[in-house]
């Protein structure tokens, strides 16, 4: 892996711990997207990227041997740029349709990130997918939720209505503008800690996981996502985070397509 990353830093730059001297030249930059997806990534009052999924980037990078220079986007802008190599990186979800051919994944997967559908205490609850039919959802406008939206646009039963972030869903939801809220856990759990609402009711739909996604337009992406998963192995074995996500081990509501 030496030689690998060796061949995408500068001249004279050596890897972290490789025991070459170092000279004073620039670490190479990646441009990496952020989008607005507390309490893993968002613009803090500061104007600044913060987040769980950000400082665990900064702490790969550093490990790594580059720099970030981070670019806040709203999500459907981060597909257009990443499919054109406008960023080099993004801290996203794995299987997105619309990054198909577009982006390489890191292996490994930090964080589980769980799709959940929310409703208030009187809506029946969702036992499985055909639980949506008959019904309005809610949804986050940019999001194709891992291509389950193109699944619930082709359905003739379901109507669905967006919002334009996860505290207006939330408003929504209670204004009973729609039966449920299919919505990221980790999002509408942090508008929830911050943002007083009637008692809404979660059930899980599908475990999703985090990745490190290299635009294909970058002719280095994959020596970039190499690096980038075995920095994080490194400090793994350090103790220094937590291991990587089992991606074998995950929820699928009944009834969910699973070739969406």
């Amino acid at each position: 892996m030496l030689c690998t990353l060796l061949a995408i830093l500068s001249p004279g730059q050596a890897a972290p711990g490789s025991g070459l001297s170092m000279v004073a030249s620039p670490r190479p930059e990646l441009t990496v997207a952020y989008v607005e997806f507390p309490p893993l990534e968002y613009m803090d009052d500061a104007g600044q990227p913060a987040g769980e999924f950000v400082d665990l980037t900064r702490k790969v990078a550093e490990e790594a041997g580059l720099d970030l220079k981070f670019i806040y986007l709203p999500i459907s802008r981060t597909y257009f740029y990443l499919r054109s190599g406008v960023v080099d990186m993004w801290m996203g979800l794995t299987g997105i349709p619309a990054l198909e051919g577009y982006v390489l994944e890191s292996e490994v997967s930090p964080l589980a990130a769980t799709l959940s559908v929310w409703s208030m205490p009187d809506t029946s609850p969702v036992t499985r997918y055909e639980s949506f039919q008959d019904r309005i959802l809610i949804l986050i406008s940019g999001y194709t939720y891992g291509g389950l939206l193109y699944q619930l646009e082709a359905l003739d039963n379901v109507s669905l209505t967006f919002a334009p972030n996860h505290l207006a869903a939330l408003r929504m939801l209670e204004r009973n503008r729609g039966h449920y809220l299919l919505d990221y856990q980790f999002p509408v759990r942090e508008t929830l800690r911050q943002e007083a609402f009637d008692e809404v009711r979660e059930q899980p739909v599908r475990t999703r996981y985090t990745s490190w996604l290299f635009t294909r337009q970058n002719p280095n992406s994959s020596a970039l996502r190499d690096a980038f998963d075995q920095a994080y192995r490194r400090l793994v074995a350090r103790g220094d985070v937590a291991a990587e996500q089992d991606r074998s081990q995950h929820y699928v509501l009944p009834g969910l397509p699973l070739d969406h």
